[in-house]
């Protein structure tokens, strides 16, 4: 019954999805074309026009499937309202972000200060309120070793820097056609299966995270349908730093945020190779590591085509889920 459930949730943020996708965008298309980088690969010219700001779609369909699943089948909906704060709460700074660069109709939205600013705001909320509520306090599950550590205040300092990484790390792997809503989708569904093995073998894990992921993964995938190459829409910042943030919530919120440095893996590897590149560059005054980054403009450039990268960055993250489910 568990598993039907589960498969509603994701059946219903998926048709959510689609439809609000699809009606939105031609109004995208005459209000928000994606503008391309100048310095960027000379293949992605030919998406210059195509709409951006797509991820409202899929905020809203998990938001209303996540509800409804919690309401209707059970959970703590405050958990769920944690989850969304933040998940909103990142979409609308990277709604407004999007917003601007539409208005400019250039790649510069909000300031780098300020984009920060109010990503350190959201996280520090849901920090506060998250252990005021939560059964566990400023507890870290470990997995492999089946226990919780109290580290005090430091887990106020650790929720932030993982939403923080997160949100960051999907912003950046959001290059290509289909990849941050392809790999995200799958990253859903690992932590929809691994917070449902986790409740019955392990702790309570409450079901309001279960069905947010769940929710997350019909959404992601619902949008799919338009955003895989060629894209007819992008998820702008809206989406990418939605998508973070929600992740990173859900799974703190679920006890197994640690799980995330394997699931989301390649998350990581893509904000490494652009903190690598960068900091290589100072170092060596012009060098470089990768011809370009993220690290899939770098396979790009090697000669692979974009619906190569995307697929094998999917297959790598489908590996490390798996690798993940059996750590549980």
């Amino acid at each position: 019954m568990e598993i039907l459930k589960l498969i509603i949730v994701i059946a219903i943020a998926f048709v959510i999805a689609v439809i609000i996708t699809k009606y939105e965008i031609p109004v995208l298309r005459r209000k928000a074309g994606q503008n391309i980088r100048e310095e960027g690969l000379k293949s992605h010219y030919s998406k210059a026009g195509t709409p951006s700001m797509g991820g409202i779609s899929f905020i809203i369909a998990a938001c209303i499937a996540s509800l409804i699943a919690t309401l209707a089948f059970g959970g703590n909906i405050l958990h769920t309202i944690a989850i969304l704060i933040v998940f909103v709460g990142f979409g609308l700074i990277g709604f407004f972000d999007d917003y601007l660069k539409v208005i400019k109709k250039q790649n510069e939205g909000l300031k780098a200060k300020q984009k920060f600013g109010l990503q350190i705001i959201i996280s520090v909320v849901f920090a506060v309120l998250y252990t005021a509520v939560s059964d566990y306090g400023t507890q870290i599950y470990f997995p492999i070793i089946d226990r919780f550590y109290n580290v005090g205040f430091f887990y106020y300092l650790f929720i932030i820097f993982a939403v923080l990484a997160m949100t960051n790390a999907v912003n950046l792997t959001d290059g290509l056609d289909g990849l941050a809503s392809g790999v995200t989708a799958l990253v859903s569904l690992f932590f929809t299966i691994a917070g449902s093995i986790a409740a019955s073998k392990l702790f309570a894990v409450d079901l309001a995270e279960i069905y947010f992921f769940a929710a997350l993964c019909g959404g992601c995938l619902g949008f799919l349908v338009f955003n895989k190459n060629p894209a007819k829409v992008f998820m702008g910042d809206t989406g990418s730093l939605a998508l973070g943030g929600g992740v990173a919530a859900a799974a703190i919120v679920m006890k197994l945020e640690l799980l995330l440095l394997i699931a989301g893996l390649l998350y990581v590897i893509e904000a490494l190779s652009v903190v690598l590149q960068v900091s290589y560059f100072k170092a060596t005054h012009g060098k470089r590591i990768f011809k370009m980054a993220p690290i899939h403009h770098h396979f790009e450039m090697c000669g692979f085509s974009e619906r190569q990268v995307v697929t094998g960055f999917w297959l790598f993250t489908f590996i490390c889920c798996i690798v993940g489910l059996f750590i549980i």
